[in-house]
């Protein structure tokens, strides 16, 4: 038989273990004390019952051989009265004698082995008849017969003076002591991990964009200290973020005043040649404010709803419709995710846009995934992204102007912004080939 290297035992070990902390926490504590229970129950049989059970044995065999070799001796009625009154008071034996009578041929073994080889072993040292023992016909007795010349001489004997009884209460009082301590060990350990949890789950909540209430640290001191550092680098990072909000807000508003100005005085300036080329530019920096100031901002402080998904891609159909694009739109009926309404059209707005201004055909679609999450599939037919440059797309204030002479218009927030978003609801997007011939963006979300 040819055995696995280490290595191999080692990582097929790893793949059956649990994966979970509180599988592998249970299985540390159940674990060593199921071994230490059954080296306890297999020393106790092996070394205490075992002895104990062939000692009684090997009594009762005396005693059977007493009663068996007197009545050879003295083959009388008599003789067999006083054998059997003195085995009463003195051995706890009935014995009786079946005149002409033959032991049975057929052996009969109890269910444990061990008792039926203890006492045969016994009764086979001391007899020089032949005999046959039954401990399986009455709970309580052992029926031993041995073979006279008369007929058979049987002897019941209570069945504790063959086998030790009483094991089962020992085993009774490992067995709740073992599921004493396990259910302390696993309580102990629920605490533990939930307090782990607890933790996980608000990094979670907060990497979704979600406001969250300041939980108080629970379970032992480092998961306590895990969790007050982790408070406090999430309110380091809330407060970079509201920093960073309310100076591109001030940027924002700062660059409108004189943008304003402009627009202003273009429109009372007299017509002239390039007044609609200026009309343009100012357009175009307006909206490359909006953009900048979406991409810092973004929707965090929205409350999730549950919003029908088949309603929120007509609203994008629509919107690509006035694009100047053909829009196909399937979605199943009744068909909804939990999401942050205003953030999550702007995302979609700004994939399906993007699909429009690159594509005369549009498809829009979703679907659920066997996992209990949404997928969300934004096509076009348009000249696609080569797939080494997907990655590369989502970055922010790219332009694959060489690609699919993208971001006409914007300055290459559409894609991240979009991104971000599906990532703050737990989801993420991808890039791939379409079937309509250009690009498809697949946006999975979570059930």
């Amino acid at each position: 038989m040819r055995l696995l290297p280490f290595p191999v035992v080692a990582r097929i070990l790893k793949r059956r273990l649990p994966t979970t902390l509180w599988g592998r926490s249970l299985l540390i504590i159940v674990l060593p004390v199921l071994i230490m229970q059954g080296a306890v129950t297999w020393a106790f049989f092996d070394m205490h019952w075992q002895t104990v059970t062939a000692r009684l044995s090997e009594g009762l065999a005396g005693d059977v051989a007493w009663a068996a070799e007197s009545y050879r001796d003295e083959p009388t009625a008599a003789n067999l009265a006083e054998i059997t009154d003195q085995a009463q008071r003195s051995m706890q034996l009935s014995v009786a004698l079946r005149p002409d009578a033959v032991i049975p041929t057929e052996p009969r073994r109890g269910p444990i082995g061990v008792v039926d080889r203890t006492l045969e072993a016994a009764l086979a040292s001391r007899l020089d008849q032949p005999f046959w023992f039954d401990t399986t016909r009455y709970p309580a007795y052992v029926d031993i017969q041995v073979q006279q010349r008369d007929g058979v001489l049987r002897i019941i004997a209570p069945r504790e003076r063959a086998v030790a009884t009483q094991a089962h209460i020992f085993v009774l009082w490992l067995m709740l002591a073992t599921a004493l301590l396990m259910g302390v060990a696993i309580l102990f350990i629920r605490n533990q991990v939930r307090a782990i949890e607890r933790l996980a789950d608000a990094a979670e909540a907060f990497g979704r964009g979600e406001v969250t209430t300041r939980f108080k640290p629970h379970g032992a001191r480092e998961v306590r200290q895990a969790a007050a550092a982790f408070m406090d680098m999430r309110d380091r990072i809330q407060r970079h973020i509201d920093q960073r909000t309310a100076l591109l807000a001030s940027v924002s508003h700062d660059l409108r005043t004189p943008l304003t100005r402009l627009r202003l005085e273009l429109a009372l300036a007299p017509p002239f040649k390039r007044q609609a080329a200026m009309k343009g530019d100012l357009d175009e920096m307006e909206h490359m404010i909006d953009e900048y100031l979406a991409f810092a901002r973004g929707e965090a402080g929205e409350a999730p709803q549950t919003v029908d998904l088949a309603t929120l891609l007509k609203t994008a159909g629509e919107d690509v419709r006035r694009a100047g694009a053909e829009v196909e739109i399937a979605a199943p009926k009744g068909l909804s995710a939990s999401l942050r309404p205003l953030a999550f059209k702007r995302a979609l707005a700004n994939l399906a846009g993007n699909a429009a201004s690159h594509g005369e055909h549009v498809r829009l679609s979703a679907r659920a995934l066997p996992s209990g999450g949404v997928e969300i599939a934004i096509e076009d037919d348009g000249p696609g992204i080569p797939e080494d440059m997907h990655e590369e797309a989502f970055r922010p204030f790219s332009r694959l102007d060489e690609s699919r002479n993208q971001n006409r218009k914007g300055v290459g927030l559409g894609l991240a912004i979009a991104r971000d978003v599906a990532r703050s609801h737990g989801g993420d997007i991808t890039l791939d080939r379409s079937d309509l011939g250009g690009l498809k963006a697949l946006v999975r979300l979570p059930g």
